[in-house]
């Protein structure tokens, strides 16, 4: 066995970024009232950790690229049959990836549908003069009776995955997501995660951050 970076710091920090985030929107969107203001916030927030993320696939660790962890239908079935590899099971596994990636595209939706929504009280998303009243109707619908639930399920989906695979397979998860490294029993290459990678990271997600304030300056005045 030798231990492994597999996954950087600015990986790590995404995860738990993220997952504080969605649960400050869960309880936020339940609570109402002026905690809506923070609900706008985190979700702002949650954008800019989306775009990083969609950036950090490419140009992040070995292991957080999107090419390492998306796999085709055949090797899912391998793997679900027992007949995984060394490799597969180092990062995210096909599983894992699935849920990775599904959670990543409902949160997509569910930020973007919020930025068009109307409670049609006293809180509207800041996209909402730039579409039309039945996109606006659409996106409320979905968001409000649709999109949280969704993302509530894969949560706890998540949970359970990680739970699962602590019981059932004796993997630990958790650990490595919070220390960076994993015990692996083949030669495979370590993420990069030199003092150079994180700061390239942090420049990618003020980017990404300046990117989402743009856009909120550009609706506050009109388009103009």
């Amino acid at each position: 066995m030798q231990t492994l970076r597999v996954w950087d710091l600015p990986t790590r920090l995404f995860h738990w970024l993220l997952a504080l985030l969605v649960v400050g929107l869960l309880v936020t969107g339940n609570v109402g009232g002026n905690w809506m203001n923070w609900h706008f916030r985190f979700g702002y927030a949650v954008l800019s950790l989306l775009l990083f993320r969609l950036v950090w696939g490419f140009a992040g660790g070995h292991w957080s690229r999107f090419a390492q962890f998306v796999y085709g239908p055949r090797t899912t079935w391998a793997y679900l049959r027992g007949q995984g590899t060394d490799r597969e099971t180092t990062g995210h596994n096909p599983l894992g990836a699935l849920s990775v990636l599904a959670l990543l595209l409902v949160l997509f939706a569910q930020v973007s549908t919020g930025l068009m929504s109307d409670d049609e009280i006293s809180f509207f998303g800041p996209l909402t003069a730039f579409v039309s009243g039945d996109t606006v109707s659409l996106a409320t619908r979905y968001h409000k009776n649709v999109g949280k639930f969704v993302v509530l399920g894969l949560v706890v989906l998540h949970i359970l995955a990680i739970v699962f695979y602590r019981i059932a397979r004796r993997q630990n998860l958790v650990g490595p997501m919070i220390t960076g490294d994993k015990a692996v029993p083949a030669i495979l290459p370590a993420s990069r995660d030199s003092t150079s990678t994180r700061l390239g990271a942090l420049l990618i997600w003020l980017a990404c951050a300046a990117l989402v304030y743009g856009m909120l300056w550009f609706a506050e005045r009109g388009g103009m």
